[in-house]
């Protein structure tokens, strides 16, 4: 009897750790997965787009094939490069951090750079659509490949946020990261892909005038959800994108930057109510760091159309 009493104990004993793992776990994807903030509403506000134009009936199977596609970037590709990173080329995160940083801010620049100089231009061409499924497919494609990318970004920003450990521990956190950031950007996707349709059905069949109302502002609402979203998304690259470069330069040893933002965020605190400070400063910091990656992202426009982009055509559409 003795002997099940302590066999019971160990079980228990295990049990604990094992949940203490799990909560270990999920508290370090958590803040991994923050970290990332900016690449995962920009990755939110892209989507979309990959279903305009086609049958109510594919926008959900557009949807998933894409988030299959996601979660094949970031599971059986990314993670095990990260790990393998993290492993033999710790050196390499600072840069990649820097890479990601500078194309985050690139992607914001250039957005507030169109919506400035050809804002009367027509956003894309209204194309007829003769081959459907194949049209389908290729947007499925071209949609992998941007959520190719924006994914390296998540998972390098993931994994310079997770505290060093054992590899099993990093590959659980990133893992978590990966299937979780998918879940969430995909998930608000075909809810805001088929809020319109919803809101339709509601102001056609509804019983009550409440529900006819409500359904009516629905679809006149999401246009504006849409624009939102897209303003949003691109905030949040130029502030990550600017606070990703600033931290690195830090890291490798040029603190001018991050000191110069850090003395004006105080500053500007300063001049607040006392219990206002850290929300001040913060806002402050974010404000300047977005500044930063407006400016940056600016002088890289001309770089990627002029030299990055004939380069990337000359070896990849041959």
């Amino acid at each position: 009897m003795s002997g099940l009493l302590a066999l019971l104990d160990d079980v228990a004993a295990i049990a604990k750790v094992a949940a203490a793992s799990v909560d270990d776990v999920a508290a370090q994807a958590l803040k991994a997965g923050s970290k990332a903030a900016g690449a995962v509403i920009d990755d939110a506000a892209v989507t979309p787009k990959y279903v305009q134009g086609f049958d109510a009936s594919r926008e959900l199977p557009i949807i998933w094939r894409i988030a299959r596609g996601s979660v094949f970037n970031k599971l059986v590709i990314l993670l095990p490069a990260g790990l393998l990173l993290s492993a033999f080329a710790p050196w390499l995160i600072a840069p990649l951090l820097m890479l990601g940083g500078a194309y985050l801010c690139f992607e914001g620049a250039e957005k507030i750079a169109h919506w400035l100089f050809h804002h009367e231009e027509a956003l894309e061409d209204v194309q007829e659509i003769s081959d459907p499924a194949h049209l389908e497919e290729a947007n499925v494609k071209g949609a992998i490949k941007t959520d190719f990318i924006l994914s390296a970004e998540i998972m390098t920003l993931a994994l310079a946020a997770i505290p060093e450990g054992t590899i099993w521990m990093e590959a659980a956190v990133l893992a978590m990261v990966a299937v979780g950031i998918t879940v969430a950007v995909y998930g608000s996707v075909a809810l805001i892909v088929k809020a319109d349709d919803l809101g339709l059905a509601m102001a056609r069949r509804g019983r009550l005038g409440l529900t006819r109302s409500l359904g009516l502002g629905i679809v006149n609402a999401m246009p504006k959800v849409m624009k939102t979203l897209t303003i949003v998304g691109t905030a949040a690259m130029l502030w990550v994108g600017g606070s990703i470069i600033i931290h690195s330069l830090k890291d490798v040893g040029w603190k001018t930057p991050y000191t110069l933002i850090h003395d004006f965020a105080v500053a500007v605190a300063a001049r607040t109510p006392e219990n206002l400070h850290g929300f001040v400063e913060w806002s402050a910091t974010a404000f300047a760091d977005g500044i930063f990656g407006l400016a940056l992202g600016l002088a890289l426009i001309p770089v990627a159309s002029k030299v990055i982009a004939p380069i990337w055509g000359a070896v990849f559409k041959r």
